[in-house]
């Protein structure tokens, strides 16, 4: 198993592709078996020349990826500006099987995704996914596969760069898509790593949901919602208050088996806005009573914090050393939040060495924690690829 990754800065979206292309060829020696596409958005008029002369320039094997508003290769974020990401390798062992589905329609069951796409046997496949945020249902499709392949890695995020339904492009083969999933399955000699990053620490206490509505939020251990905000405010640092101004949140249990709960043990969403006479909130997720839930913030030494934590206690399971990695980063991340660019990108080098790393920055983010998958926001998903047997 061998991977690279390259990246073009061209503005030309021809001479972008040919070189990223060239680039990867070159780092494996081959054309690669399976190569990972990811486009900015500067090239949009542009996206279904650019996976054409990719395609043309590597000579073979499968070619997946999609649109992004920035995009991450060789080691690199590029954000905000013209590139053409390539990550790729060479698979020999491994069954590589391309996943097409359109809209929100997928496979329901073990044996009606072997069939759908001709999957083998192997009850740990591991899962790139790309989907389109305007028309497909992530959640819904990760919790399918977490029943149907409850041991299996599923990692990849949700495109970005468009503002509006068929403005994406998901790129699978010699097509490009404009609504949907793409993805890939990976069978045999091979092992997919999840590591997740959120990047927010919880303040106050965990809470139960006494009273909810759909989205809405109206009671917390019997009490507004607001009131709870306005103690935490009144006892937080001086930090913490700056933060609730800009960088509040709200985290909902992933694990309702625990009985106590720490950083990470909650899947962070947005609060879409506040009643001030009712007391009710909104919140960017379906709620039902009796649910645990804490507040959260997030500032750029939380993120690096937790970033740095999550790559220390990674850990190879059984098989050959890591090869090579994606890395599924949230637009609100980057350099927008740090300050600076390849921040993640320079976390990752120092605690896992100089592997491939490519990938993009999304509008919602694919990735495991604890065995089970979930959509995130505000997080860096790395999905990490090492073979499966001692080399």
């Amino acid at each position: 198993m061998c991977w690279a990754s390259a990246l073009s800065e061209r503005p030309d979206a021809t001479a972008a592709a040919d070189q990223a292309a060239a680039q990867l060829c070159a780092a494996l020696g081959a054309p690669p078996d399976l190569a990972f596409l990811f486009c900015a958005d500067a090239y949009a008029r542009d996206y279904a020349r650019v996976a054409e002369r990719v395609r043309a320039g590597l000579g073979g094997g499968l070619l997946i990826g999609c649109s992004g508003r920035s995009v991450i290769g060789a080691g690199r974020e590029v954000e905000g500006s013209p590139a053409v990401s390539l990550t790729g390798a060479l698979l020999p062992g491994v069954s590589i099987k391309p996943l097409r589905l359109a809209g929100d329609g997928f496979p329901r069951g073990l044996e009606a995704w072997r069939d759908a796409f001709e999957l083998g046997t192997d009850r740990e496949p591991g899962f790139v996914l790309l989907a389109d945020p305007f028309s497909c249902d992530a959640e819904a499709l990760v919790r399918q596969l977490d029943g149907d392949f409850p041991e299996s890695a599923k990692i990849g995020g949700l495109a970005s760069g468009a503002a509006e339904p068929g403005g994406n492009a998901l790129f699978l083969g010699h097509r490009v898509h404009r609504d949907g999933l793409v993805g890939v399955a990976l069978e045999g000699d091979i092992a997919v790593d999840g590591v997740v990053a959120q990047g927010c620490r919880p303040i106050g206490h965990p809470l139960f949901v006494t009273r909810c509505r759909g989205q809405l939020l109206i009671e917390l251990d019997g009490r507004q919602p607001i009131d709870c905000l306005r103690e935490l405010f009144e006892r937080g640092s001086p930090r913490d208050r700056a933060l609730m101004q800009s960088s509040l949140f709200l985290g909902i249990e992933m694990r309702p088996e625990l009985s106590e709960y720490r950083r990470g043990d909650f899947l962070i969403r947005n609060l879409l806005g506040a009643d001030a006479d009712s007391g009710v909130l909104a919140v960017a997720a379906a709620l039902h009573e009796g649910q645990v839930v804490q507040f959260h913030l997030r500032d750029a030494q939380t993120s690096a914090e937790d970033l740095e934590e999550r790559l220390a206690r990674y850990r190879p399971g059984p098989g050959g050393a890591p090869r090579g990695a994606l890395l599924f980063s949230c637009l609100g991340r980057g350099a927008p939040l740090y300050g600076r660019p390849d921040h993640d990108s320079e976390v990752f080098r120092r605690h896992l060495g100089p592997l491939p790393l490519g990938g993009f920055f999304c509008n919602g983010e694919i990735g495991p924690i604890a065995r089970r998958t979930f959509l995130h926001g505000y997080t860096s998903a790395f999905g990490i690829f090492r073979p499966r047997s001692e080399a």
